[in-house]
């Protein structure tokens, strides 16, 4: 009687892929739409708010309390630096743009803070309700809800009402990463997973890439004067609200695709099983000696990558705005444009020729600042996908941490010029958004089928909601702490100083387990 064959080893890697049934793929692509239409939404955020903010934020009048006390600090400012006194009319202009500056950055980071306030409760609640209810009709229930506060946040009309639409679209943009990552677990073989969960997450670069795109393909609109003139429901038609109106056309598109998807087999197992009385039990994950480290643990290691990313880098297209707009203006006068006439040191007269390519060129380099980020973003992505097979789950995290830290911080101290875009950008992109790559692998394999969606919604989610105070220590930090140095040092030396929470994911690692090779928990 002959031997049996030797039992062939499973494939890895990019060989593993060809594992995967028709229906597999299907289940990888929609995970994929979904995800990618929700990161389209956090980019068109992140490029629309610094000019969302500057039209609707009040501005400094010359009767403003806080006038004496700032001028004063510009003053003795000025002395530190052995700098001739301004003229005290001179003062006050300068004392008034430095203050718009700050109600403007600080209003920034407080419709950030609220988004991601909105986009941690909604992640919790619909993890939760991932595992309750299943993962399908949470995916769709929360693309639904993103969808449409995103085209609503296009009709504000004053900071409160987009900060509070910010906040409804932050509830469902929370909930499609727990929902679409536990999908792509319970769906895909063993050997695929990792591999599948990297690509997943590098796809979300094409979302964040085309809202760059759209920013700067606006921003040219903007400056040929498109934009002039016109208005839509009642407001004055600008760039940031037409990207707003767009973020909600691909929503309604994957609801309709997500009909055709079925519960995965491990949750409706698990589910007959007697999983439903403890599935998305807050008890079991936080009162088992066994799950309760990993998910405090994986708590504290998503804080560090996420304030990182949300309080610090992708404040990076508003640094470029900062830094750059000097050189707008002298390309203004040197073009002769209508409005250029004046002084540097002020705002050319508002839809100006001047001020129209100002603003234009502005929205133009902010989607180039984005692009090179997300596009190092989805190389960073795949690195560790491939290295933290080789290596291991916990020392990848190490090494892209402390990369991230150093990146991060060279970009802001360090970028002077359009060149300097072009590859300290990407660096800190590549480093930072691996992080997330490391995420989307690691955090389902920390928790069982009945508490996994809850699990990692836990971890991504309830670090955001402590998260959501990065954006408003940045601000703080900028307009109040470093308020007396000049544009743009403050965003400078705020973003240098929050650098020092990637330290918090390095101090957490050796509590965590090393789940490389092995099963999910059951």
């Amino acid at each position: 009687m002959s031997a049996a064959a030797p039992e062939q080893p499973a494939r890895t890697g990019w060989a593993s892929l060809k594992d995967l049934s028709r229906y597999q793929w299907f289940v990888f692509i929609v995970c994929c739409l979904a995800w990618d239409m929700d990161c389209l939404d956090q980019q068109l955020f992140v490029l629309a708010r610094r000019p969302a903010m500057t039209e609707l934020v009040a501005k400094v009048t010359p009767d403003d309390p806080r006038l004496p006390e700032f001028s004063q600090r510009l003053v003795e400012k000025a002395a530190q630096d052995g700098k001739p006194p301004l003229p005290a009319e001179a003062a006050r202009a300068a004392a008034r743009t430095a203050l718009q500056n700050a109600d403007i950055a600080d209003a920034s980071t407080y419709a950030t803070s609220f988004f991601m306030l909105g986009w941690a409760i909604g992640g919790i609640g619909f993890g939760i309700l991932g595992d309750r209810k299943g993962r399908v009709k949470t995916l769709m229930l929360t693309i639904l809800l993103y969808a449409v506060f995103t085209g609503l946040s296009a009709l504000s009309s004053t900071t409160l009402e987009f900060h509070a639409y910010r906040f409804l679209t932050g509830l469902g943009v929370g909930g499609v990463f727990a929902a679409a990552v536990t999908l792509l677990a319970d769906t895909m073989p063993p050997n695929a997973r990792p591999i599948v969960l990297g690509l997943f997450q590098a796809s979300s670069v094409l979302g964040n890439c085309t809202a760059a795109l759209l920013s700067m393909w606006f921003g040219s609109l903007q400056e040929a004067g498109a934009f002039t003139g016109q208005s839509a429901f009642g407001f004055p038609l600008s760039p940031w609200r037409v990207m707003f109106l767009v973020g909600i056309i691909p929503g309604f598109l994957v609801v309709l695709i997500q009909l055709k998807l079925k519960e995965p087999e491990k949750w409706t197992r698990a589910m007959a099983a007697g999983g439903a009385k403890s599935a998305g039990s807050y008890r079991e994950l936080l009162g088992d000696p066994k799950w309760r480290p990993r998910a405090l643990g994986g708590l504290v290691l998503a804080l560090a990558g996420v304030i990182g990313l949300w309080g610090i880098a992708f404040f990076s297209p508003d640094l470029q705005s900062y830094v750059a707009e000097p050189a707008y203006k002298q390309q203004a006068q040197e073009l002769k444009l209508e409005g250029a006439e004046g002084p540097l040191d002020k705002p050319f007269p508002k839809d100006s020729q001047a001020d129209k390519y100002v603003v234009g060129q502005k929205a133009y380099w902010s989607g180039i600042t984005s692009l090179v980020q997300n596009t190092g973003a989805f190389f960073g992505i795949f690195a560790f996908s491939i290295l933290t097979g080789y290596v291991g789950r916990r020392p990848a995290f190490a090494l892209f941490l402390v990369l991230a830290a150093l990146s991060t911080a060279m970009v802001f101290m360090f970028l002077n010029s359009w060149s300097d875009i072009m590859w300290m950008v990407p660096m800190m992109g590549f480093f930072q958004l691996a992080l997330f790559g490391g995420y989307a692998i690691y955090f389902p394999e920390l928790f069982p089928t009945r508490l996994r969606s809850t699990g990692t919604s836990f971890c991504y989610n309830v670090g955001r909601l402590i998260a959501a105070a990065g954006p408003f220590a940045l601000g703080k930090l900028a307009s109040v702490a470093y308020a007396h140095l000049p544009a743009p040092e403050p965003l400078r030396y705020a973003g240098l100083t929050m650098c020092s929470v990637f330290i918090l994911g390095l101090l957490v690692l050796p509590f965590l387990p090393e789940t490389r090779g092995k099963p999910l928990p059951e």
